[in-house]
């Protein structure tokens, strides 16, 4: 306890650090890039909402029951999804640091608000999937924040999804253009030879008989309309699985979807 207290102060002192969301000095640098006032001032999603979508259900609707109107109006292959807090204030910046600062020490803590939310989805899944980058976006990038989140959630990571068409960042397009830019961009990846398979997901030859009738969760870091997870699920729904549900780190409530500029976000070299 002294050591640490020492040394935060020496760091503090000497280095100045700034939190990763808010630009404050570090108070306990040793804890992470990220002040614990930002952690507690994280906008939590607590019910009434929508159990399909994770979306807000106005108070008193949750009467009518657990599905949004969108919901009740559409069919989804993904039947359930949880969401750690909402894709605002605090959580927003935090996410873009681990994103696009290349912050990945952030995922330890950010994936254990996630296990939290969705403490019942990972109790009944085989596996989880983290939705895939496509291979010169993860290139850039240096990672995948998925993958980084999925293994911090317990359940075994299947990384068995591929993003085999490139196209614009769901977040620069307006709502109403996200379902076209995915459509058809995932595939199944094909099999692996048996020391890849072995480093990977333990894998008997066949992706499509591994996935027959297993209960699984695809991770992201947000949703915003669903579309992604849609367009991941229904790959995997071809392939047999019997349950999708899904779990991300935010969730972009509606009526607050905005597209992002793609300059804001240049892709630093990672750090770890």
């Amino acid at each position: 306890m002294l050591l640490a207290a020492t040394t935060n102060a020496l760091i503090r002192t000497l280095l100045a650090p700034t939190c990763a969301a808010c630009d404050g000095i570090l108070d306990r640098p040793l804890d992470g890039p990220v002040c614990a006032v930002c952690w507690r001032a994280i906008p939590r999603l607590t019910p009434p909402y929508c159990v399909r979508c994770g979306d807000a259900l106005a108070s008193g609707r949750e009467s009518t029951g657990p599905c949004c109107d969108r919901c009740r109006q559409l069919t989804s292959l993904v039947t359930l999804t949880r969401s750690a807090g909402v894709y605002d204030g605090s959580l927003r910046r935090i996410i873009h640091a681990f994103k696009y600062d290349g912050r990945r020490a952030l995922a330890t803590r950010i994936a254990a608000l996630m296990r939290e939310a969705g403490a019942d989805l990972l109790a009944g899944a085989d596996v989880v999937v983290p939705v895939p980058l496509h291979p010169w976006r993860a290139f850039r990038r240096g990672f995948n924040q998925a993958d980084d989140l999925a293994r911090h959630l317990g359940p075994p990571v299947w990384r068995v999804l591929r993003r085999r068409r490139h196209g614009p960042p769901q977040a620069s397009l307006p709502a109403a253009e996200r379902h076209a830019n995915v459509r058809a961009a995932y595939a199944l990846r094909p099999s692996l030879p048996r020391p890849a398979r072995d480093r990977l997901m333990q894998f008997e030859p066949g992706v499509v008989r591994q996935l027959r009738n297993r209960s699984i969760v695809l991770v992201d870091d947000v949703m915003t309309t669903g579309a992604t997870l849609e367009a991941c699920a229904r790959v995997l729904a071809a392939a047999g699985v019997r349950k999708i549900a899904a779990l991300t780190a935010a969730r972009a409530l509606a009526g607050s979807l905005r597209p992002r500029p793609t300059t804001l976000h240049p892709s630093p070299a990672p750090r770890r």
